[in-house]
């Protein structure tokens, strides 16, 4: 299981008695919320899913041929060495127009680590194949993404770790400040902060049916 770290949140108006207790309750000064160096995982928007066409030219609904979908995203992650090692496994579902005889749909689909939200780290593409018997228009299938991210890259710097974790009264002269509203603090988080990402790779054309329908 990933080690967490709690990191409190502190602002005047939650100057509070207490300071001993669970993550994510409230606490003298603030709230303590948990933060992980695994990566967030999950689907992008507009990749989750992809629809295929007969013709492949044809967008109209009675041309669509196979729909495909990524759910049930899982995870897994290993936070105990230098490299932090998370796992991914998924569903694909997909349902096709017309049921007559087997058939095998190959399915393009991509992982990446992406790093403040933003920065791509690495990608990896794949194939996920799923395959229809005879009078079936529903099929599933499973498949998996892993990514490898440096400690030290997603461990905030000690002095940034420090600013965020300080427990402030409602005396102090910052205690209405928020610490994530200063620049440079949120820099470093978000520089600390990596997601794997996993979807269907799609062409320029499905994207933006995707986005548009």
């Amino acid at each position: 299981m990933p080690s967490l770290k709690p990191l409190f949140v502190c602002t005047a108006l939650l100057a509070l008695s207490a300071c001993a207790g669970q993550e994510n309750e409230i606490k003298e000064g603030g709230i303590a919320a948990v933060r992980s160096a695994c990566p967030g995982v999950g689907v992008p928007a507009h990749a989750g899913d992809i629809t295929l066409f007969n013709p492949a030219t044809s967008r109209d609904a009675s041309a669509i041929d196979v729909v495909a979908a990524i759910t049930n995203v899982r995870t897994t992650c290993d936070d105990a060495g230098a490299e932090i090692v998370a796992n991914a496994t998924f569903d694909v579902i997909a349902t096709r127009s017309n049921a007559s005889g087997a058939r095998e749909v190959v399915l393009p689909y991509f992982s990446t680590v992406l790093r403040g939200g933003r920065a791509v780290v690495s990608k990896r593409l794949g194939r996920i194949a799923v395959r229809f018997e005879d009078g079936q228009t529903r099929a599933q299938t499973s498949g998996a993404a892993s990514a490898s991210i440096n400690r030290a890259a997603a461990t905030l710097p000690e002095d940034i770790e420090q600013r965020l974790t300080r427990r402030r009264k409602a005396g102090d002269a910052d205690a209405a400040i928020d610490p994530m509203s200063i620049p440079e603090v949120r820099d470093a988080v978000s520089r600390a902060t990596f997601e794997l990402l996993v979807g269907f790779q799609l062409t320029s054309e499905q994207l933006q049916y995707n986005a548009t329908r």
